[in-house]
């Protein structure tokens, strides 16, 4: 191939766009050598390729569908203050469902359904889609606050949308400090002294919609707390029951009261300020006092790590856990790596011993290598976890992309010989065709996988259709002009 014909071909848009991608991807992933001397680069490993641990915890709360001849708010009024914990009606299709955020067995509701003149007509243990996401979301944001990276929190909801169970990985971390992190993290409450030493529930933590750092009040004196703000359901919800109990006319008899797992990490009546504005208005912005010295400003970092992070609407307990040891994560590592060489080269071998030409199998390795190159920088930009799964779905796209090479190949010598220009056009159109419904099927199939809560499988549904995408929008139309130029020979 002389200069001109070269020239002709690098500048072809479609070469110069995968050219121009792989060099990107290759910026993106950063192959370098750390500090002590070993090959890095930017990629992040899951669980599965390093040190980490994982927990599968357990939601302590229930979905019952029920009937009543009871004004619903008032069934589930009566039914929350019976049962000492919040109950909500799960908002689906079918509403005569509720979320009973407190563990009972369904014996031990019956009867209770009973005497609030109502039945129990179904019973499932887990909590509605709607709570498991907000649980999924407090854990990720306690996890950021905490400095852990490389974490995935995961939902398994079910058909139904009842979430039972969900699963957090911890990858860098030992099972030791994921357990300090997310297992002792149970429910977040804040209630009122309502007579004596009775109290009554107000809100939980997931109507706090932001918190701020200690500080001062007023500013310099020694006084720490911490501020934090409401939503406007959570507001009004506070603002009812500190009138309702007698908080705004006596603050000094009806203490507000933050649980965290039942244990109390504050109790403070409400200044009176605070409960004569309360009185008139819905007020979001609150501040919790915790004291003066080194004491005050400790409970005031301490409080607003519950507050910040301590929002669970229910219980959780651990179901499930495990881990992967650093030596064994550097060697799944290594393997992974020689895995993903062996299968190049033995797509290699198998593409030789078809055409037996290396004109041919050379431009195809390439190929097919450039795709997984480009499939790492995106891998790479978007900070995706490369684990077991997402290897996976690389080695299959190393499959899938070379059986596509080969129906371009084959249609274009399809007479066993080159065609000319126009009618090697024609062929190539009919190939990309075939490549184009292949891929459709490829991804349709693969979009379940991708978008149900199944964490195990969703790297490989999601790699397999990016390499599938990748595939049919850039290097197969590169493919195409490259062996054009090598057949024309």
């Amino acid at each position: 191939m002389n200069s001109k014909e070269l020239k002709a071909l690098l500048t072809d848009w479609r070469v110069a766009t995968l050219l121009i991608l792989i060099v990107l991807s290759v910026i993106a992933i950063y192959p370098h050598i750390d500090d002590q001397g070993r090959l890095a680069t930017n990629l992040q490993y899951g669980l599965d390729l390093q040190q980490g641990s994982w927990l599968q915890l357990e939601f302590r709360a229930e979905v019952v569908g029920f009937t009543t001849d009871q004004p619903v708010e008032a069934f589930v009024t009566n039914l929350s203050k019976k049962l000492d914990t919040e109950v909500i009606v799960v908002e689906s299709a079918n509403p005569n469902h509720l979320e009973i955020r407190k563990y009972y067995s369904q014996v031990e509701l019956e009867p209770i359904f009973t005497s609030e003149q109502g039945k129990l007509t179904s019973y499932q243990q887990g909590v509605s889609k709607s709570t498991a996401d907000t649980v999924k979301r407090v854990l990720e944001n306690k996890i950021n606050t905490l400095g852990t990276k490389d974490a995935k929190v995961n939902t398994l909801t079910g058909i139904n949308n009842v979430a039972r169970f969900i699963r957090v990985e911890l990858a860098g971390v030992d099972m030791k400090q994921a357990q300090d992190i997310v297992g002792k993290q149970g429910k977040f409450e804040i209630r009122i002294v309502t007579t004596g030493n009775q109290t009554e529930h107000v809100l939980s933590g997931e109507t706090i919609t932001s918190v701020q750092v200690p500080s001062q009040e007023p500013a310099g004196s020694d006084n720490w707390g911490v501020g934090f703000t409401l939503s406007e359901s959570g507001a009004a919800a506070f603002r009812a029951a500190a009138i309702k109990y007698g908080a705004t006319a006596d603050p000094a008899k009806h203490n507000l009261i933050m649980l965290l797992d039942n244990e109390t990490v504050y109790s403070a009546p409400l200044s009176n300020n605070l409960a004569g504005k309360i009185q008139n208005e819905n007020i979001r912005q609150l501040y919790a006092s915790t004291g003066s010295g080194k004491y005050g400003t400790q409970q005031a970092t301490n409080l607003e790590i519950h507050l910040r992070a301590g929002a669970l609407p229910v219980d959780v307990n651990i179901a499930g856990s495990g881990g992967v040891s650093a030596p064994l994560g550097e060697h799944y590592k290594i393997m992974v790596i020689l895995a993903g060489i062996c299968a190049l080269i033995a797509v290699g071998f198998v593409i030789y011993y078809r055409y037996r030409e290396s004109s041919i199998v050379l431009p195809m390795v390439l190929i097919n290598a450039s795709e997984i190159i480009i499939l790492l920088g995106f891998i790479s930009l978007i900070k995706f976890q490369m684990d077991l799964p997402t290897i996976a779905g690389l080695i299959a796209v190393l499959g899938t992309g070379i059986d596509q090479l080969v129906i371009i190949t084959d249609e274009i010598l399809h007479e066993g010989k080159v065609p000319s220009p126009s009618l090697y056009l024609k062929r190539l159109s009919r190939a990309l065709g075939i490549i184009v419904t292949a891929a459709a099927t490829v991804v349709i199939a693969m979009a379940p996988l991708a978008l149900m809560d199944l964490s195990t499988l969703k790297g490989f549904a999601i790699i397999t259709i990016l390499g599938v995408l990748v595939g049919v929008i850039i290097t197969r139309p590169a493919y195409g002009r490259i062996i054009m130029q090598i057949l024309s020979k």
